[in-house]
Formats: C-alpha cells, structure tokens, sequence
C-alpha cells in the first residue's frame, strides 16, 4: 500500500493519505526539538507526499499548532487534511516543565469540556495554526468527562459540521472502550484510537472496530509504536508514555525475531497491521526529525510477506482471528 494513496473517512468528503503524520513530537514530546527542526521535519513529510496532519492545543502547549501552522499556512489549502483537538484550553501561567513537554510554555492546559469551551478552543487553534478551518476536530481524551463531552463538546462540533467549518466530527482516546460509548451516543465521522490496536495490543478489536465497521466511522489508528515500544524493544523503551515493563518488553523481542526471520524490520510490521482492518483508514505516527517521518514512509512501504503474519499466529503472537494486511 502507497503512504499517500488517499480514503475518504466515513461518508464525509475528508480524505486522508494513508499514513498520517502525529504532530506531538514537534511539540516538544519528551525532549526538545526546537522551531527550525520541526520546521524542516514538517517540510520533509509534506515533500513525501504526505497530506494529513494531526496536532492539539495540548501538544506542548501550542507550540506544536504553532509549529505546524508555519509550514502548512504557506501550502495550498485544498491540498491537505489537518485535524486538531478540543477539551483542553491554554491558560496563561505557564510552567517550566510541563508532563511529557520538554520546552517551556508560557501557557497551561486545563480541561474545558463544555460548548462554549469547544467554541473558543477552535477558534483559538486556528488563531495559532495561522489558518481558517481545519478538516477534523477530535474530543481530546475525555476519559472522566464523558458527561461534558456529550453534553457539551459533541453538540459543539456538530454545529461546526453543520455550519461547514469542519469537515468530520472524531473523538481521540487511549482506550476503545469509552469511544464504543462515544458512538452509540453521537453521529461521529471518525475516531483516533491510540496504541489500543497494534501489535502489542489488539483490544481495540473486540467491540469499537466491528461497531465502526457497522456504523460507516473510520477509525485512525495512531500510536502503532506503543510510544517507542514497537520501534525499539529494549530496556527503558516507552510503553504508553512509560516505561515499559519487562513482559511487554520480551513479546515485543519475540515479535521482532519472527520479523527478522522473514527480513522485515519490527517498525514495517508495527506500522502496516493496523491497515489489516477493513475499519482503519490511516495510521497516524508520529516523527520529531527528517529522519524519522522518511523511515516511517519507508517503514509504511516495506513489502511485508504473508508468511510473517501466519508465523506471528503460529507462534501464540498474534490471535488468529485478527486480520491481517
């Protein structure tokens, strides 16, 4: 499959290339990166052809948006998709150092859930994006404010969508469960479900994938490195944002043993099973250097052969009713 080959989510008229690029590392993800090379990381993905672009307030607190917007407010606008994410407004006091964040920021992200909030979130991103609509909003992890987020940040977007200053109505989270919730209670067009359907993690398969696959809600898999994990399994590597425990650390070893039975680097496995569900529309990754957003396009087009699936199955590695690419 080509990375920029292009699919419409849902039955909205959004697309998106296949492969994605997640913006949260230029916003200062664990370490800094600083604005020329984030710049040029952004350049690189753009010249690879790729088209969608995901980023949030919360992203080092804006600076990610901020980052994003200088390359992408210079390209042409119907060219490419960009999604961004609401329930957390950025308040003045910033702090030095900031959870996950690596780069001071004057301003704090606090939880505002409501419709007002939402309202005011988007607007505030397109003021720092430098642009005047995005394609894709995302209720951004309202794991304790599922009241709020359908009683306030879902109508939001509706009216968005309704009024044409959206495209698609998504909701990304960490876990499926909560999005099955999100959609048997609103009209979604999409979902960013991250590190809940990867090699390491397939739970999203069990109730929230066939329920999109039904209700016509493409999903974007994102986070299909479990954070670092499925990239480089080795002691320290992140899991989740953490390190990653020891048992997590072997499977992903024995994984990448079988990978490297057929010649298969771990990182083209991880980024192309997630496309082995017919309800995936686009892997979403991220990259914080030229380096890694051209390894992931490589990574993305490495012919993988159907041997190594079967083997992940035979060897207790992969369920045999998971689909496969």
């Amino acid at each position: 499959m080509k990375a920029t080959e292009k699919v419409r989510l849902g039955r909205t008229e959004v697309e998106v290339t296949r492969l994605g690029f997640g913006l949260a590392p230029i916003g200062g993800l664990f370490t800094a990166v600083g604005d020329e090379v984030a710049r040029a990381t952004v350049e690189a993905a753009w010249n690879l052809g790729l088209r969608y672009f995901d980023t949030a307030p919360l992203y080092g607190g804006g600076l990610s948006e901020r980052r994003a917007g200088a390359v992408l407010s210079g390209k042409p606008r119907e060219e490419f998709t960009l999604s961004t994410k609401v329930g957390r407004l950025l308040v003045p006091g910033g702090v030095a150092e900031q959870e996950f964040w690596a780069e001071p920021s004057e301003l704090t992200p606090v939880f505002d859930f409501s419709y007002d909030g939402v309202l005011r979130s988007h607007a505030e991103s397109l003021q720092r994006l430098g642009l005047d609509r995005v394609d894709i909003a995302h209720i951004h992890d309202p794991d304790h404010h599922f009241d709020e987020a359908v009683s306030g940040a879902y109508p939001a977007l509706a009216d968005l969508r309704a009024r044409g200053d959206i495209g698609a109505v998504s909701a990304g989270m960490n876990q499926a469960e909560m999005l099955v919730d999100l959609a048997r209670a609103g009209d979604f067009d999409c979902f960013m479900l991250a590190g809940r359907y990867t090699l390491l993690d397939q739970s999203g398969s069990a109730e929230l994938l066939p329920l999109c696959l039904e209700r016509g809600i493409s999903v974007l898999a994102a986070g299909a490195y479990n954070s670092g994990l499925l990239a480089d399994p080795k002691p320290g590597a992140h899991y989740d944002y953490a390190p990653a425990e020891r048992t997590l650390i072997e499977r992903a070893l024995a994984i990448q043993a079988v990978c490297e039975r057929h010649s298969v680097p771990l990182r083209a496995a991880a980024i192309q099973f997630p496309l082995g569900h017919p309800a995936v529309a686009s892997v979403v990754v991220g990259a914080r250097d030229p380096e890694q957003i051209t390894d992931n396009l490589e990574m993305f087009e490495w012919e993988i052969p159907g041997a190594l699936w079967a083997d992940l199955k035979k060897d207790g590695l992969l369920p045999e009713e998971v689909p496969t690419p």
